[in-house]
């Protein structure tokens, strides 16, 4: 790892692979999001719609 100065910020610079790794790392602690079926789908789209028409 090496440390760049460019207009007094700091920089690390980092070899490919070992960025794709913390990359992969901070990937694996995020939350997957959830998949929705259809019918909820669009329960969701018309209950959005709704509170964007009511906002207006």
């Amino acid at each position: 790892m090496n440390t760049l100065v460019i207009n007094k910020k700091k920089y690390v610079v980092v070899e490919q692979s070992e960025y794709n790794r913390l990359r992969e790392q901070a990937a694996k602690k995020r939350i997957p999001a959830r998949k929705l079926s259809l019918a909820e789908g669009k329960k969701l789209a018309l209950s959005l719609i709704d509170k964007w028409h009511k906002g207006k």
